[in-house]
């Protein structure tokens, strides 16, 4: 008797955990509902997210949503935008898990979208299914923006320590927020799909690590050198070019291991430096023919007064005699550390002002 209640209960269990979950509207991770943007890799069984700024992007009538993911390290951060307006932050645990992105909303039509704040070397993102409260109508994908931008960047794209107040400039997880940096605001401004293509620490000639930007903008996970992006997947624009503030730090350490491994015991001369960002804006034109590439610096100290790194940016735009090519620099900020929320907001300002007057899109 004990036994055939253990079963009876155990199978009302059952039935009830099934009922309960037939009564939401799940959909897998490559439903024609969801919109990414960004270097995703989608498969049949999981979207990969990495790089800063991946969005996903969900319409729906309903009042909550959750999400099925797996988190590579347990170091990322996704703002989670309901309607228009970052709601709350998602910080996911190692591992997998589901997560509730909104609950409790008017049972009304709702645009749902997640945003990578940190970048790929915090972790990659594994995402499964979405479910929706039970009688929730999905609705059209969104559709792509008619404006799109790409970024490569390093650090001062990547939202770097930008919401760390205290003045210590801290690089960890929970500082970093790419939603806020110059050229996010920038795309929202525009209204524009934006990608970024960017990492802390990175340059053209040398890098605080290993890789390189030359070695990495054309990755679909920049730790795989073997699966490369499909340029034909996303056409920008405007594109931004805001590196060699690294390269301005980097090249005058001949005790740092990426010199030594770079340039031997000899710092590179600026003809040199001059020919690898030439180099590098040649890979970009060639990759996008028609874009607006705007070769940028700043705010750090790379534009501090009597640099001459704005100079070598200026040669090589000059070199490659091209009207779509610009230079845009931004002042040195005069302050100790990564742009904050105010320095970053003045970035944006500018670079709207500077598109504004000379592209036409």
């Amino acid at each position: 008797m004990n036994k055939l209640l253990l079963y009876l209960v155990s199978s009302i269990f059952v039935l009830s955990a099934t009922a309960c979950s037939a009564q939401e509207v799940v959909i897998k991770n490559n439903d024609k509902h969801i919109l990414y943007t960004g270097r995703v890799a989608v498969t049949d069984s999981n979207t990969m997210l990495s790089w800063t700024a991946t969005t996903v992007k969900v319409n729906f009538k309903g009042t909550g949503v959750k999400v099925l993911l797996n988190d590579e390290a347990g170091d990322n951060y996704y703002n989670v935008i309901i309607d228009g307006k970052v709601t709350s932050v998602l910080h996911p645990e190692k591992g997998r898990k589901e997560y509730t992105l909104a609950a409790d909303l008017t049972n009304g039509k709702h645009d749902m979208e997640l945003f990578k704040r940190t970048e790929w070397s915090m972790g990659r993102t594994w995402i499964y299914q979405f479910a929706f409260d039970k009688g929730t109508t999905l609705l059209a994908a969104p559709a792509p923006k008619k404006r799109k931008i790409e970024v490569f960047g390093n650090s001062i794209t990547c939202g770097y320590a930008v919401e760390d107040t205290t003045g210590q400039d801290r690089g960890t997880s929970p500082y970093e927020n790419g939603y806020i940096s110059y050229a996010a605001i920038t795309a929202r401004h525009f209204n524009a799909d934006y990608y970024s293509t960017s990492k802390s620490g990175i340059g053209i000639t040398i890098s605080w690590f290993p890789l390189v930007m030359p070695e990495m903008y054309d990755r679909l996970y920049a730790n795989d050198p073997q699966v490369k992006w499909d340029f034909s997947k996303y056409t920008p624009d405007v594109v931004v070019i805001n590196l060699f503030q690294n390269d301005s730090w980097l090249t005058l350490k001949p005790e740092q291991p990426e010199f030594k491994s770079r340039f031997g015991t000899t710092a590179p001369t600026a003809q040199q430096i001059t020919s690898a960002y030439l180099g590098f804006l040649k890979s970009i034109r060639a990759k996008y023919p028609k874009a607006d590439i705007i070769c940028a610096l700043g705010n750090m100290d790379a534009t501090k007064e009597g640099s001459p790194w704005p100079g070598y940016i200026k040669q090589a735009a000059a070199t490659l005699n091209d009207k779509k090519v610009y230079t845009c620099f931004f002042p040195y900020k005069e302050t100790p550390g990564h742009p904050n929320v105010a320095e970053q907001q003045a970035m944006a300002r500018q670079l709207i002002s500077f598109i504004d007057k000379n592209i036409k899109w």
